[in-house]
Parts: structure tokens; C-alpha cells; sequence
């Protein structure tokens, strides 16, 4: 009954609103990956997966504050994806507390979590903190770990 209810929530959001604004969280569900991928194409962009359920995660997530702060030129995404579905709310007080209501942010809406995770990366289970740089030609690379911002801002200036 819960999984249903959460698809039903899924679409609900997918169908009543409109593109979420800045400090919004946006659905993620089947296709999404594609979908954000296409609205950043020839931009590097740089896709954070969090959840709030990764001790980890919520530890670093001023860090990507001040990341973000330091490099305005980057497009960066962050994306919740906690294996249980979290309220939209939920996420957006964490976002807040670590100073990125402003972030483009989207959610896991999708209680099959795992089919989103496979959607992204074929060789990723969905462990969290995920972090997947895009380069201006469409290449990825995956890291699976706390971010290294230093490799990233490396990644950044090159």
C-alpha cells in the first residue's frame, strides 16, 4: 500500500505542477536522468546523490554550500535519493540548514529506487553520497564517496 501511495505522490507531482523554481525539489523519476542531462547539455555540471539517511551525506552538504559559492560558473544538481522516499519538506529543511534552498534540487519519487539507480549508471546500486561529473561534450564519470572537492575543483578548471 505505502509503495502505491508513493507512486500516486510521484505522479501527482509530475502532473499538477510546473517546473519547480529555485529552493524546489523536482521529481525524479523514470527518465528524469535523461531529462536533466538534457537541460544541462554542453554545460559541465556536476549531479550530487544524497540522501537523508547517509550520515555522510548530511555532514557534507555545506561543504557543497560553499562549493557551489566558490565556483557560480558551475552548474551543480543535487539530487535526494534515499532508498525510502522522503517528503519533499523533509528535504527542503536539510537544504536549508546547509545553505542550498537555492540549489536545484530533485527527489527520489519513485519507490523503486533501484531502477532510477540503474537509469544513471548501470554499475551503481544506489549507494549514497554519488557524485556524477558531466563534462561540456556529454562525458560522465561516477565517484562514489564523500565528495574531494579538491578534485574537483580541479575538474572544474580544466
Amino acid at each position: 500500500m505505502r509503495a502505491i501511495r508513493f507512486v500516486y505522490f510521484g505522479l501527482a507531482l509530475v502532473l499538477a505542477s510546473p517546473p519547480a523554481s529555485a529552493g524546489e525539489q523536482r521529481p525524479f523519476l523514470r527518465g528524469s536522468w535523461q531529462e536533466l542531462r538534457q537541460e544541462h547539455s554542453g554545460h559541465k555540471v556536476v549531479v550530487h546523490f544524497w540522501g537523508l539517511t547517509c550520515g555522510p551525506c548530511l555532514a557534507e552538504l555545506p561543504r557543497w554550500s560553499q562549493f557551489i559559492r566558490d565556483h557560480p560558473e558551475l552548474e551543480v544538481v543535487l539530487v535526494a535519493a534515499d532508498p525510502v522516499v522522503a517528503e519533499p519538506d523533509t528535504i527542503g529543511a536539510a537544504l536549508a540548514k546547509a545553505g542550498l534552498a537555492g540549489a536545484e534540487s530533485w527527489i527520489f519519487a519513485d519507490p523503486f529506487t533501484e531502477r532510477l539507480a540503474y537509469e544513471i549508471d548501470p554499475r551503481w546500486a544506489g549507494e549514497l553520497p554519488y557524485t556524477v561529473m558531466i563534462g561540456g561534450d556529454g562525458s560522465a564519470r561516477g565517484v562514489l564517496s564523500a565528495a574531494d572537492f579538491s578534485r574537483l575543483r580541479d575538474w572544474v578548471e580544466r
